[in-house]
């Protein structure tokens, strides 16, 4: 069986898109997928389940939870060994080491096109710095994510595709959760 991580994007941010992971795991289980587990309450999963497209996966959760729980969004699916090349291909193992919080992984629903990442970087104000490979952008915030005008939907309307984040300590918490 396959080992997935799903992220979910934008619930349990701010009061909006409230879901509980327990129910999140059970809807898992319901479908027939194992080993449901959750990590923090940002909407990130663990599961197995037989070999599927991460698309057919990312489209038929988004409707059972639609459908069951009455919650619209959006999933990013990875495999377990897709997890692990991201990890691998940080091309920031020093901020990485240094401030983890500061950088960030963007989960891209489809790699960008060269030009929109050259119009990105091109586009940045501050001190923030960006690395693309394939569906994920590495994004190091220097003076914090909160401050910085370089936002996911900046990065989302310039790449022209959607995405979600999670900081590196989290990265590598589902990364250690996989591995259980």
């Amino acid at each position: 069986m396959t080992l997935y991580i799903a992220l979910l994007r934008g619930v349990n941010v701010g009061g909006y898109k409230l879901v509980a992971m327990s129910d999140l795991r059970e809807l898992l289980t319901k479908l027939g997928f194992t080993d449901a587990r959750s990590l923090l309450q940002s909407g990130n999963l663990t599961f197995r389940g037989g070999k599927r497209s991460a698309l057919h996966l990312e489209r038929m959760l988004a409707a059972e939870v639609l459908k069951r729980l009455h919650l619209e969004t959006e999933f990013f699916i990875r495999s377990a060994e897709e997890w692990n090349a991201i990890v691998a291909a940080n091309p920031f193992p020093n901020e990485a080491a240094r401030d983890p919080a500061r950088l960030l992984v963007m989960f891209l629903k489809q790699a960008p096109d060269p030009q929109r990442v050259k119009a990105l970087r091109a586009g940045i104000a501050g001190r923030e710095v960006v690395r693309v490979d394939g569906r994920h952008a590495y994004i190091v915030y220097p003076d914090g994510v909160g401050r910085s005008r370089l936002t996911g939907a900046v990065i989302e309307k310039t790449l022209s595709t959607r995405g979600t984040g999670r900081n590196w300590n989290t990265v590598l918490k589902l990364g250690a959760l996989a591995a259980l």
